[in-house]
């Protein structure tokens, strides 16, 4: 296995199109990758996400475009020369040979002969927990189990990049949070870069470096999970990435201010969008507060509602509100804030630096699967 210090392979995608007769599943994707980042792919079903990867694991061809690894160009090269690992979401393994002799698989296709290759072996299995079960055979784990063999088997021939379809996307809420933490702390051991494919957009926030928004064959935005979910630079983005509550009415601006109005109430917000641009108002749950009906105070924008839901999370409590206009908020508030019941008559009250304002988008809507 490689050292700690090992850095990964580079990565750079430059307008890489894959065309399916008249369907574009890749329109022009640009994204760079560093040595020994964790990049994820983030987007919903048919967004483009898992093309990329295959296009990167040589599983797919492109229409168009260029892609170079670790600095050289790979367009034509084979999927097995590339010597790329790649872990699946249904795992892959062999079901008639055992643990050991499925890690061992790629070590012996590339002629690396005992016992160098038993070390590898008991080293990868080592790193993902599973040194004890060299012996079995996949019908004899859990699935967990058995996507760790799958994890060993991909990094036991020291590859330059790992790629990661939807790895945990079978197993159970538990097992993926713990898998989540283990695959991180693998990563941060390996130094190999990592590029990993998930619609879900709390698993992209814990794993990654770095994010790759995906919608329809595009790249949305790149950034840190931080940056993604504080500053969206497309409606898309924001309503994707993180629970939002999304402010629609006729706008007009004022200086550096932008306000809409909402059933006869303006909510202003301290920014104005380029010209032409028709805006619309997003706000994160946790920059809302609830007040009862009148009692929202002044120097705030408030709107009417009424609570549609609520919901008890153990931590606090997440209400949804049911706007004049029938639009709904969403909002978190902490255990020791007062309480609503479904049906009350509230005030949504936010402040207008919490706004972020951004250009209404018809392509932002989408379908989770």
């Amino acid at each position: 296995m490689a050292s700690p210090s090992t850095r990964g392979a580079a990565i750079d995608l430059k307008s890489v199109s894959k065309h399916y007769g008249s369907f574009i599943a890749l329109d022009k994707v640009s994204l760079g990758i560093k040595p020994g980042e964790f990049m994820t792919l983030l987007g919903p079903s048919g967004s483009g996400k898992t093309t990329t990867l295959n296009v990167i694991a040589g599983f797919t061809e492109v229409s168009s475009g260029s892609l170079d690894v670790g600095g050289k160009s790979v367009i034509g090269v084979p999927a097995h020369k590339r010597n790329i690992g790649v872990v699946f979401q249904h795992y892959a393994l062999f079901p008639h040979m055992t643990v050991s002799r499925n890690v061992a698989y790629p070590l012996t296709l590339r002629g690396i002969a005992n016992p160098d290759r038993e070390a590898r072996v008991r080293k990868a299995l080592d790193m993902v927990k599973m040194a004890d079960f060299g012996h079995r055979f996949p019908s004899e784990l859990s699935g967990g189990q058995q996507q760790r063999v799958a994890l060993a088997r991909a990094i036991v021939f020291d590859p330059p990049l790992l790629l990661m379809d939807e790895p945990l996307g079978a197993l159970d809420k538990k097992l993926r949070e713990w898998l989540q933490l283990e695959i991180k702390r693998i990563h941060r051991e390996l130094g190999t870069t990592f590029v990993y494919v998930t619609h879900d957009q709390e698993e992209a926030l814990v794993l990654s470096d770095r994010i790759a928004v995906f919608n329809q064959g595009r790249i949305e935005q790149i950034g840190t999970g931080r940056q993604l979910y504080d500053e969206p630079e497309t409606l898309f983005v924001g309503k994707f990435v993180g629970d939002s509550t999304i402010l629609r009415g006729a706008a007009s601006t004022s200086g550096n201010e932008t306000a809409i109005d909402i059933e006869g109430r303006k909510v202003a917000a301290a920014k104005r969008l380029a010209d032409g641009a028709k805006p619309v108002m997003l706000l994160r749950p946790e920059k809302l507060s609830l007040a009862r009906r009148g009692k929202g105070g002044q120097g705030r924008n408030t709107l009417p509602g009424r609570i549609g839901e609520a919901i008890y999370l153990g931590s606090g409590s997440k209400y949804e509100v049911v706007l004049a206009d029938t639009s709904k908020a969403i909002v978190r508030s902490s255990l020791d804030a007062e309480t609503f019941a479904i049906g009350d008559e509230v005030d949504l009250v936010f402040a207008g630096s919490d706004v972020k304002l951004l250009a209404d988008d018809e392509n932002a809507d989408f379908t989770l699967t």
